[in-house]
């Protein structure tokens, strides 16, 4: 390799031009070789010439003595030969049984090993088989203990139940990696869950106080939920069994659905507040949480629950009250309003949540009474002819005596000539009467722009019909449409007025305000109809002498007592001694003669006989139908 290394790199790319494909490459490694081309690299050129000749002859003569040397020695040979063919095959053989014996000792080996292991485990066996022997009674005992803790269960004896499981959790510390022990625990468990189970069902169920302390006894006991959880748990199974009760209630009538709701809700939820109180106390823990816990604002969660129930039923009563619970509405706030008077007492009054509820309906009847009155109006329009009555109906009528008891109204007996406008102030009337039984002072504006637009649909309904007229009135036809217009203007419009008036006191909206009554007429809209705009269409129509006269003052009432619950008071209670007061007028007939005269007359004194006769009744109401 030195002398490998010796030669240069130009040398080799020299030689490798010259005896290019001569000479294999592994020739390159052998030492001999390599000295031989330093050699021949020295030689000159006449050495070079003849040293092909040389090689040649060295070449025969080292055959010649190669020949020699195998022909003296032959016999040499083939008896190395033989020898060796012997020794080749014995080596065979040999390495044929060394690689058996070695392929079979691992099996032996591992046999061993098993032989060993059977051996040892046999022998633990019987010691294992001697010890169970020796306990088989403790033994029996441990592998009874799930079908005893199920049958506990199962027959409710959940104190036995619990010791069961409190012994098998101290088995399975000790014993945690027996299968056995974890074949029992896992049956003990699944016992457990089903105690778990039934507890949660009784709390589910009517259970009494006695009842929900034995169960959350138990629960704690278990040691399954933390205490914020145990509360929640508690919360939630009973409000299951609240909200099955308040299911079971038809929903067919509304008004019978609300009111069983309203008494379902006031005794059960009282029931289950009184019993979470006694259970569980809202006081701020004594000791700090644990490294790690969050604290739990426990008090919270028995408020949210509370508050998430009263939206509850406030929901239902919203839900019924769009349905519809006729005029009964006075009656269910009554009922609203002690159940809220209950609840006040665990500080969950909800008493000024109603107040919007029952203030939206009533509008809403009342509006929806106005229009339908509005809309009988019209069709009555629609059929009216002006009738040449002999002298004018409401003349004939003997006059009635005001009533000397104070604050109360006297319907216009002049309506009696003109059918619309009566049958339009009976509904109108009627409309109030169900708006007293439940009439918010809040609703004051409200009731006066409802009953003022109304009023300005009379009015156009009035000019229409006087435009479709007015081509063919005779000079008596006008003057009974004066006479109408003049009864719309000084008698219905001011009526209706004293009535607002009745109902929603000047004293008390003047109290509600601050502000003194002289000032009230400053607040438009409230309590008073605003009269010139309402017969502005007809001003062409209405005699120049006719002044619009101011509403009569209504007699002050003693409000200061109701001040309390000034959204909901009956405002009509006490005032109005003429109860069901008519004004009957049927249908206009195109050829009316004495006989329906005398029938209408004698019809009114009947119904001004009755009500001198129910005069002292405290409650009354005023319509007419």
């Amino acid at each position: 390799m030195s002398n490998m290394a010796a030669v240069d790199v130009e040398d080799e790319s020299i030689l490798a031009s010259i005896f290019k494909d001569s000479f294999p490459d592994s020739w390159r490694d052998n030492p001999d070789f390599t000295a031989y081309l330093s050699e021949l690299s020295s030689f000159g050129v006449e050495k070079l010439s003849r040293e092909p000749e040389r090689l040649a002859e060295e070449r025969a003569q080292i055959l010649q003595q190669t020949r020699e040397l195998a022909f003296s020695n032959y016999q040499t040979f083939i008896r190395t030969a033989d020898c060796t063919e012997h020794i080749y095959r014995d080596f065979g053989r040999v390495e044929s049984s060394v690689s058996r014996l070695l392929d079979k000792l691992p099996s032996f080996g591992e046999r061993c090993r098993g032989f060993m292991k059977e051996a040892e485990e046999i022998g633990a066996s019987r010691r294992m088989n001697s010890l169970t022997l020796n306990r088989h009674t403790e033994i029996l005992e441990i592998l009874e203990i799930p079908q005893l803790m199920d049958t506990c269960v199962r027959n409710g004896y959940y104190e036995e139940a619990l010791e069961l499981a409190a012994y098998v959790k101290r088995l399975e510390k000790k014993h945690s990696s027996l299968p056995v022990i974890q074949g029992i625990v896992r049956e003990v468990r699944q016992s457990t869950q089903l105690m778990l189970n039934q507890l949660l069902q009784q709390l589910r169920s009517n259970s009494q106080l006695p009842v929900c302390l034995r169960v959350i006894g138990y629960l704690r006991r278990m040691d399954v939920f933390t205490e914020a959880e145990l509360r929640v748990k508690f919360l939630q199974a009973r409000g299951t069994w609240l909200n099955s009760i308040l299911t079971a209630i038809p929903e067919d009538d509304p008004y019978f659905h609300i009111t069983k709701t309203i008494e379902a809700c006031r005794v059960h939820l009282f029931d289950i507040i009184t019993q979470y109180r006694a259970i569980f106390s809202d006081e701020d823990p004594l000791l700090p949480p644990a490294g790690g816990q969050v604290a739990v604002n426990e008090a919270a969660i028995f408020h949210g629950w509370v508050v998430q129930k009263v939206a509850e039923f406030l929901e239902t009563l919203d839900r019924d009250l769009q349905r519809g619970v006729g005029g009964r509405l006075d009656s269910l706030l009554g009922q609203c309003m002690y159940f809220g008077l209950s609840f006040s007492r665990v500080g969950a009054d909800f008493r000024g949540q109603l107040a919007p509820m029952f203030q939206r309906v009533a509008a809403e009847t009342f509006c929806g009474a106005v229009k339908e009155a509005l809309e009988k109006f019209q069709e009555d329009m629609n059929r009216y002819t002006l009738i040449s009555l002999p002298s004018v109906l409401g003349g004939t009528i003997p006059p009635v005596t005001p009533s000397t008891q104070p604050g109360s109204l006297q319907p216009p007996m002049s309506l009696l000539d003109f059918q619309p406008l009566a049958c339009f102030l009976n509904n109108i009337l009627t409309a109030f009467n169900d708006l007293r039984l439940c009439c918010p002072v809040g609703l004051a504006q409200d009731v006066t722009k409802c009953l003022e637009d109304a009023l300005k649909l009379v009015t156009r309904n009035i000019l229409v019909f006087h435009r479709a007229e007015e081509s063919a009135f005779s000079s008596r036809e006008k003057e009974l449409f004066v006479q109408f217009c003049c009864a719309y203007a000084e008698d219905l419009l001011p009526f209706l007025n004293r009535c607002l008036q009745v109902l929603f006191p000047p004293a008390q909206l003047a109290l509600i305000l601050g502000v003194p009554v002289t000032q009230l007429h400053k607040y438009d809209g409230l309590g008073c109809i605003d009269l010139p705009a309402v017969l502005e269409p007809l001003d062409f129509v209405l005699p120049e002498r006719i002044t619009l006269p101011d509403a009569a003052p209504v007699p002050e009432f003693d409000i200061s007592s109701e001040l309390g619950s000034l959204s909901f008071e009956t405002q009509l209670t006490d005032t109005v001694t003429d109860p069901d007061l008519r004004v009957e007028a049927g249908p206009p007939d195109p050829a009316p003669t004495g006989s329906v005269l005398g029938e209408e007359e004698s019809e009114l004194t009947e119904t001004k006989s009755e009500e001198q006769d129910e005069e002292t009744i405290l409650d009354e109401e005023f319509s007419l139908e």
